[in-house]
C-alpha cells in the first residue's frame, strides 16, 4: 500500500536527514499516493526546492480572494472543498496563502483536515504586520489557523517590515520551526528589490508576478533565483484574468495538442512552469473544474523554447 504520508511535504517532527531521504526524486511519484498516481499516469512534471532537493508539482493553488469565504457557512465551502479536493486528486500539493487574505488560512486548514490531507499538503503562508512581537504572534495564528502543525513555508508579505520579519523567520527555520523562508511581492516594480534581495540574503523561495504576458522577471529576477539557489513561487499567471479576456473565442491552434495543452488556462500555466528557474506555480480559483483545468498543466510534455515563443507570439497577436 501506498502511503501518503511519506510524501516530502508531510508536516511534523521530521529529523532533516529522513526529510531529505524522503525527498529524493526518484520515489516522488510513488509517494504522492494512489489518487495522484491514477491522475499522473506518470507523468507529474516536479521541481527542485534548491534549499533541501525536496521536490514539488510545478502547479500549486493560491487563495487570495478566492478564499476569503465564512468558514462556517457551509454553502460557501462546498465548492471550495471541491476545489481542494480536485487539486489534491490531480498531484497538487503546495497551497498558498496568508493572513491578509481575510478568512482563507481558516479555511485552508478547516478543508484540509476534512478531507484529511492537512499532513501531506505543502502549506505556505505569509507573515504581513509590522514590528517583532506582532510578526511573532501572527505566525503563531496563522500555524493555528492552518491546521497546528508544521508550516512548510512562510515569506514575508509584500516585503512589508521586511529585515524584522525576516530575522524572525531565519531564527525560526533554525530552530526547525519552519522549514523554508522567503519573499513576496505582485508588482513589476518590485522585481528589482527582490532581485538584490535573493542575492544578499539566505532564502528559500522568492515569490512574484510572471506569465505570458508580462515577462520583465526574465531579465533579471529569475536568473538571480537560480544563480542564488533560491526556488520560485509565481503568482498572477493570469494577469488577474485578464489575458482569458484576450483569447475569448478563439479557439487553441493544432500544434498545442502535441504538448497535451486542452484550455487556454493549460496553455499560460505550461508556458510559465517551462521556464527552467520556475519552481511553481500557483493559480488561485474557487471553481472546481477550474481547479481540474489548472492541475492538469503539471502533467505531459512542456514546451521547450522555440516552443515557448510560439506560444507567446499566438498571444501576442491576439
Amino acid at each position: 500500500m501506498i502511503d501518503d504520508n511519506n510524501f516530502p511535504g508531510r508536516r511534523g517532527p521530521l529529523s532533516r536527514r529522513a526529510f531529505l531521504q524522503l525527498s529524493a526524486g526518484a520515489g516522488l511519484l510513488a509517494a504522492l499516493g494512489p489518487t495522484a498516481l491514477r491522475a499522473a499516469s506518470g507523468t507529474l512534471n516536479v521541481r527542485e526546492i534548491p534549499a533541501s532537493g525536496q521536490h514539488i508539482p510545478v502547479i500549486g493553488l493560491g487563495t487570495a480572494r478566492t478564499f476569503n469565504v465564512d468558514p462556517d457557512n457551509t454553502a460557501a465551502m462546498r465548492p471550495l472543498e471541491q476545489v481542494l479536493q480536485n487539486f489534491y486528486g490531480g498531484g497538487g500539493r503546495l497551497v498558498d496563502s496568508s493572513p491578509m487574505y481575510g478568512q482563507a488560512e481558516t479555511v485552508v486548514g478547516r478543508l484540509a483536515e476534512r478531507l484529511d490531507i492537512a499532513d501531506v499538503l505543502f502549506m505556505a503562508t505569509k507573515v504581513w504586520t509590522r514590528g517583532r512581537e506582532a510578526g511573532i504572534e501572527e505566525l503563531e495564528a496563522s500555524r493555528k489557523r492552518m491546521g497546528g502543525g508544521h508550516l512548510d513555508l512562510v515569506q514575508v508579505h509584500n516585503l512589508v517590515d521586511l529585515q524584522t520579519q525576516l530575522d524572525t523567520l531565519k531564527a525560526w527555520r533554525d530552530e526547525g520551526r519552519i522549514r523554508y523562508i522567503g519573499v513576496t511581492h505582485y508588482t513589476v516594480s518590485s522585481h528589482e528589490r527582490l532581485t538584490r534581495i535573493v542575492e544578499r540574503e539566505p532564502i528559500d523561495f522568492v515569490q512574484f508576478n510572471y506569465n505570458i504576458a508580462t515577462r520583465h522577471a526574465e531579465k533579471r529576477l529569475l536568473p538571480a533565483a537560480a544563480h542564488n539557489g533560491v526556488a520560485t513561487l509565481i503568482n498572477e499567471p493570469f494577469e488577474r484574468g485578464s489575458l482569458f479576456g484576450r483569447v475569448k473565442g478563439e479557439s487553441l491552434p493544432e500544434w498545442t495538442k502535441e504538448l497535451g495543452i486542452e484550455s487556454w488556462a493549460q496553455l499560460f500555466l505550461k508556458f510559465i512552469v517551462s521556464h527552467p528557474a520556475v519552481t511553481c506555480a500557483i493559480p488561485a480559483t474557487s471553481d472546481p473544474e477550474h481547479a481540474t483545468d489548472n492541475i492538469g498543466a503539471a502533467h505531459g510534455s512542456l514546451p521547450d523554447a522555440d516552443q515557448r515563443e510560439r506560444m507567446a507570439s499566438l498571444v501576442r497577436s491576439l
